[in-house]
C-alpha cells in the first residue's frame, strides 16, 4: 500500500503549529521602584540624561534587561532606563481612570469601600478575570476594574 501525501491544509496545519511553538509566551513583567527618590535616564549609563526622579512603589513594566539597567514603561507609555537594583518584586498598581471604585468584592453592585483619585498608587495583591484585588496603604483590601489600573 502507497503512503499518502499529506494535504495542503496539514502542512499548514503543522506550519503554524511548529511557528507558534517557537514564538516565546509575552508575558508583561511588572515591578515597582523600590526607594523614595529614583533617577530614571535616557540610556543605561549613569552619564546619560537625566529625564524624570520617581518616588517609591511607582509601578514599571519591564521592557529590556542590560546587565544592571533596565529599560522600564510607566504607564503613560514613557520609555526609560532605571539602574536594576531600584526594582522591586512587589508590585503595585496605579490608577489611570478619573476616579477608581475600590469594592468589598469582585462584583459592581457590592458595597463601595473607597474611591481613589488618578495616580493613587495601591498595592497589587491579585489578578482575577476583568478585577484586580488591591489593598489602600491604611490597610483596606478590595476590588477594583482591572480597565480602571494600571500595573497588573
Amino acid at each position: 500500500m502507497a503512503a499518502r501525501k499529506p494535504t495542503l491544509s496539514l502542512l499548514r496545519v503543522a506550519l503554524v503549529a511548529a511557528l507558534l511553538s517557537a514564538v516565546p509566551a509575552l508575558a508583561l513583567e511588572y515591578r515597582s521602584i523600590s526607594e523614595d527618590a529614583v533617577v530614571l535616564y535616557d540610556a543605561p549609563s549613569l552619564k546619560s540624561n537625566r529625564l524624570f526622579v520617581v518616588g517609591r512603589h511607582l509601578p514599571v513594566e519591564v521592557v529590556v534587561t542590560l546587565e544592571a539597567w533596565a529599560k522600564v514603561r510607566d504607564s503613560s507609555g514613557d520609555l526609560t532606563w532605571v539602574e536594576k537594583k531600584f526594582l522591586s518584586e512587589q508590585r503595585y498598581v496605579i490608577v489611570t481612570a478619573p476616579t477608581a471604585q475600590v469594592r468589598a468584592s469582585p462584583d459592581p453592585s457590592s458595597k463601595l469601600l473607597f474611591e481613589a483619585d488618578r495616580d493613587v498608587v495601591l498595592e497589587f495583591v491579585e489578578s482575577l478575570t476583568g478585577w484586580v484585588r488591591v489593598r489602600h496603604p491604611d490597610g483596606i483590601n478590595g476590588f477594583v476594574r482591572a480597565s480602571e489600573v494600571w500595573g497588573r
